[in-house]
C-alpha cells in the first residue's frame, strides 16, 4: 500500500471513523484526536497490512483501541482547581472543617473489577483463537455494534453467511469462556 492510498483512507472513511469515535467519546475534539490518531497509526503500520479485511475495516479497529486509549486519559486526567498564580488550589477542595467539598467518588466493588479485569483477558484470548473472518464479524457486531447489513457490506459476504459466523463464533465464545472457568451462571 503506497501513501497515495493513505491520503484516500481519510477522504474515504474519515467521517465513518469521526462518526463512530464521536458516538463514544460525545465530543468532536475527542472524535477528531482518536481518527487522527488512528490514520497515524495505520500509516506507520501500513506495511503489516495484509489486506484481509477492507481498509474501513481494519481502520475501525484501530480506531476501537484508539478511543479506549482517550477513554482511560480522560479518566486518569483529573484537572485539580487553581489558584491565581496557576498553582493547584488543594485547600479549594476541604470545608473549614477539612471534610471534602465535593466528596471522591466510590471505589465501587474491587472484587468485581478484578472479575471483570479477568473476563476481558479471558475474552481476548478466546476471541485470539477465532478463525479471522469470525474474529472480524464478531469484533464488528458484538464489539463494535456495526450493523449486519454494514458487515456484509464491508467484508463482501451474505446476511446468511454473516449469521453463521456469528453465530458459530458466539458458540465457540461460549464454550470458551465456560472452559475458562466462566459458568452459565456467570460466575468466575
Amino acid at each position: 500500500m503506497d501513501t497515495l492510498d493513505t491520503h484516500a483512507w481519510l477522504a474515504d472513511h474519515g467521517d465513518y471513523l469521526f462518526r463512530m469515535a464521536r458516538r463514544q467519546l460525545h465530543s468532536d475534539e475527542l472524535a477528531e484526536d482518536a481518527v487522527q490518531e488512528t490514520l497515524l497509526a495505520a500509516i506507520s503500520a501500513q506495511a503489516r497490512y495484509a489486506g484481509h479485511a477492507s481498509p474501513r475495516t481494519w481502520l475501525t479497529g484501530i480506531l476501537k483501541h484508539k478511543i479506549v486509549d482517550q477513554i482511560r486519559r480522560n479518566v486518569r486526567e483529573v484537572e485539580l482547581p487553581r489558584d491565581e498564580d496557576g498553582e493547584e488550589a488543594v485547600d479549594s477542595l476541604f470545608k473549614q472543617d477539612g471534610h471534602w467539598v465535593e466528596p471522591p467518588r466510590p471505589w465501587g466493588n474491587p472484587h468485581a473489577e478484578a472479575e471483570l479485569s479477568q473476563l476481558r483477558r479471558v475474552l481476548d484470548e478466546c476471541a485470539d483463537r477465532l478463525k479471522p473472518v469470525m474474529a472480524q464479524v464478531f469484533s464488528l457486531r458484538e464489539v463494535a455494534g456495526i450493523e449486519t447489513e454494514e458487515i456484509c457490506k464491508e467484508l463482501d459476504i451474505t446476511p446468511t453467511n454473516c449469521w453463521v459466523l456469528l453465530h458459530r463464533a458466539r458458540l465457540f465464545m461460549r464454550q470458551c469462556l465456560e472452559l475458562n472457568g466462566f459458568s452459565k451462571a456467570g460466575a468466575a
